[in-house]
């Protein structure tokens, strides 16, 4: 079976996703150090104690994901439910590599980039043929929904592509002309998109404000789930590392209704 020192992997994430470009909540990288060579690797959305069983189940030597560890104003002490996360890849040599805001924003392998594929929605490109943002760091996409042209179309649309029953606001015969999206926890972010002359916006949560916000200035918001919309950028990637290495990637979907 072919393998990957862990050091050459790591660097090969950070330049893809240009990792150092983001000022994050979190270190994006290599998060906890395993085993030196990687022959196995589960991908999936959070490092939860549920997906390190299934890596160590598996036999894998690393795990790949989205939502890491060590989040800025949390507890730092290794305890409890942290305790057991650590203590669990540090016995089986697992490598925790998790990259946040860098995974969001790359422009083929990221969350909003799947998302606008897994969806049919289509990306507007600036005159350097990269995707049109705007918001913080560049993070929400700009596009239209040529196949669904009212709210309640496209609500209807992602309801069925993403299994799950989403939260809509607005009226469902709303027009569609252009649509924003930032998947995960942006509904803070709809300001930049009703800026950028959004008619609907698209992410993961929602927030007791966002409803005020969206009815008052009659645009259409949809909270899709952050698990839900997150599960497509570290599967992209995935595909990514075993085309380069040859090494065997699997993902793991560890339900999350929120």
């Amino acid at each position: 079976m072919n393998h990957v020192s862990t050091q050459q992997l790591t660097a090969w994430l950070d330049s893809t996703l240009q990792a150092q470009r983001f000022r994050d909540y979190c270190p994006n990288g290599l998060q906890v150090e395993g085993k030196p060579s990687i022959r196995h690797i589960i991908t999936g959305v959070t490092a939860s104690q549920a997906l390190l069983e299934a890596a160590v189940q598996r036999g894998a030597d690393a795990i790949l994901v989205h939502h890491g560890w060590f989040w800025k104003n949390e507890d730092p002490c290794i305890r409890g439910p942290k305790r057991q996360r650590l203590s669990l890849a540090l016995s089986h040599g697992l490598n925790i590599l998790a990259y946040h805001l860098p995974l969001d924003a790359h422009p083929t392998l990221g969350n909003n980039a799947q998302l606008a594929r897994i969806l049919g929605l289509r990306p507007d490109y600036d005159d350097a043929g990269m995707p049109a943002t705007c918001g913080p760091e560049g993070l929400i996409w700009l596009g239209s929904c040529p196949d669904t042209p009212t709210l309640g179309d496209l609500n209807t649309h992602i309801c069925k592509v993403l299994q799950r029953q989403s939260l809509v606001v607005g009226d469902p015969q709303q027009k569609l002309s252009r649509v924003a999206w930032c998947t995960g926890a942006a509904q803070g972010m709809m300001d930049a998109a009703i800026a950028a002359g959004a008619d609907a916006y698209i992410t993961g949560e929602v927030s007791e404000p966002t409803f005020h916000l969206a009815m008052e200035t009659g645009t259409g918001f949809i909270a899709a789930g952050h698990h839900a919309t997150e599960r497509y950028g570290v599967q992209a990637l995935g595909r990514a590392v075993a085309d380069e290495f040859g090494i065997k990637v699997e993902f793991v979907d560890i339900d999350n209704p929120v």
